[in-house]
This record gives C-alpha cells, sequence and structure tokens, in this order.
C-alpha cells in the first residue's frame, strides 16, 4: 500500500479522478445519512464489490454515480482490483486482508471529508 499523501497528490495530477465530485443527489445523501452510515456503505460494498481475489465484473462491478461510495470509489482508484494495484499497491490476485479494507476506508473516508458536504439543517436555529 502506498502513504496516503503521496496517493493524493498523484490522484489531484489525473484530470479522470480529479474531476470527480459529490454534488446533487450523492451530496444530499451523504448529508441525509451522516458520514457515519456512508462509511458503513463504503465497508460493505468494498467486501460484497472488491475483496475476492477475482471480483465478478471486476472493472465494471462500481457505478459512477447514484451513491456517494460509488463517487469517491471512482475518485480515489478504489473502484476495481486493477485501480487498487494501479494506485495503491494492492495486488490483484489475492483476496483483500482486513488491513487491505481498512486501508480502502480510510482513503475513501478522507475523500468524503474533503467534499466539505455540510451537515443538515437542525431546524431548530431561530427558535425560542
Amino acid at each position: 500500500m502506498r502513504e496516503m499523501d503521496e496517493v493524493f497528490r498523484a490522484l489531484g495530477r489525473s484530470r479522470f479522478r480529479s474531476r470527480f465530485q459529490l454534488s446533487g443527489k450523492e451530496a444530499d445523501y451523504l448529508r441525509q445519512k451522516g458520514l457515519e452510515t456512508i462509511i458503513e456503505h463504503a465497508r460493505d460494498l468494498v467486501t460484497k464489490r472488491l475483496a475476492d481475489a477475482c471480483p465478478a465484473n471486476d472493472g465494471r462491478q462500481t457505478p459512477m454515480r447514484n451513491h456517494p461510495v460509488f463517487v469517491a470509489q471512482h475518485a480515489t482508484g478504489t473502484c476495481c482490483r486493477k485501480c487498487l494495484e494501479k494506485w495503491h499497491h494492492i495486488p490483484r490476485g489475492r483476496p483483500l486482508t482486513e488491513t487491505d479494507i481498512s486501508y480502502v476506508i480510510e482513503v475513501l473516508t478522507r475523500w468524503l471529508l474533503a467534499q466539505k458536504v455540510a451537515p443538515p439543517a437542525s431546524g431548530q436555529e431561530g427558535l425560542c
């Protein structure tokens, strides 16, 4: 695995990876559900879609939109085993370890936090 700051510098130099941002319904969903829930979704998605040594539909298993985690995966090169190998030096052909999965979740969390999606208003402002 690569050092996280190094990975994010490299991702920032990629025109494809750096164009991803949370907006619209994905940003709304993150606001509505909260980061903790989205990270739970991320762990579930990574475990089910990427953890096998040879995942089904590898390279096509992660949609480009409709969930904040999907957008984050494409932005961070954690969308398929080929990208995990290229961007994060996690080899293909072996199952992801718990350490690998935790690293991927850390990468996704860092990217999601950098999106600065404001939490929903509590609805209590201005009340007496």
